[in-house]
């Protein structure tokens, strides 16, 4: 049996230890030695290098649709501190450094969110759509991702079956953050826009781009653990050349875990625990 924490034996003491995590979380970024991209320009790099989007509204959570609308009003809160971001040569891109004060004069909604495994609502929920978002950017960029947590606990299976497994990012002020570091000699931009249905992402750059990016999935596999099912998914990415459209490069990324709390359908084979 896991021992519980204090702050659940204790639940009163929780925004204590929310503020604490935070004073040192964001103390440790001024010290750690990396120069956090900040400048934000509207005026758009040359060369678009890669764009992306997904649908905003998930009809299929169980939970009123009125959090799907407080979620796309978070994201776009959130979008305003990231639209037009420059990520110059040496420069790391860190989610909550950007995102941190962007409910400053409007606050947050409550959304949907993953608490203590279950999912549940809270004020600013959504935002792993967003890092989720910029991550899926990032791998499709020779920007280097230093720090990333895949989410521990699948709720829901991908709408469509064709959906890249493991490509998602989760974010907690204080705690988990989504940071990538240049280091090539070219400047990245970021733009993050909305239609009425999607969110979209685009990485421009302000040189040519020789070689393009596809990620994929190599083999996925399903273990029972700890009284659970989790998945097991390897992320690949090949280099394309840009003008040819030829394969140059493969290579392995990570592998992802995740607990899968969801029916996976019969003909899927469930493994023994995985030994690692």
């Amino acid at each position: 049996m896991n021992r519980k924490r204090v702050t659940q034996l204790f639940p009163f003491l929780l925004p204590v230890r929310i503020m604490q995590r935070k004073i040192f979380f964001y103390a440790g970024m001024r010290f750690d030695g990396h120069r956090y991209a900040k400048t934000i320009d509207r005026k758009q790099l040359p060369y678009k290098l890669f764009e992306t989007g997904c649908a905003l509204y998930n009809r299929n959570t169980g939970f009123d649709m009125v959090y799907q609308e407080n979620k796309v009003f978070n994201l776009k809160l959130a979008a305003k501190t990231l639209n037009g971001l420059l990520i110059r040569p040496g420069e790391t891109f860190s989610f909550w450094r950007l995102v941190r004060y962007a409910d400053k004069h409007v606050p947050y909604k409550n959304g949907l969110t993953v608490t203590n495994g279950k999912l549940t609502t809270a004020q600013g929920g959504g935002m792993c759509q967003m890092s989720n978002l910029l991550f899926w950017m990032f791998l499709h960029t020779p920007l280097t991702v230093i720090e990333r947590s895949g989410h521990k606990v699948k709720e829901f299976p991908e709408p469509n079956s064709d959906e890249i497994k493991g490509g998602d990012a989760t974010i907690s002020e204080g705690w988990i953050d989504l940071k990538a570091q240049n280091n090539t000699d070219c400047t990245y931009q970021i733009s993050v826009g909305f239609d009425d249905e999607n969110i979209i992402g685009t990485v421009f750059v302000d040189k040519r781009p020789p070689v393009r990016y596809k990620v994929t999935n190599g083999s996925t596999e399903y273990f029972r653990e700890s009284g659970g099912i989790y998945e097991y998914v390897k992320v690949e990415r090949s280099e394309i050349d840009a003008d040819t459209s030829e394969i140059t490069g493969q290579k392995p990324l990570y592998t992802n875990k995740c607990k899968i709390c969801y029916p996976l359908p019969e003909n899927v084979e469930i493994k023994e625990e995985k030994k690692l």
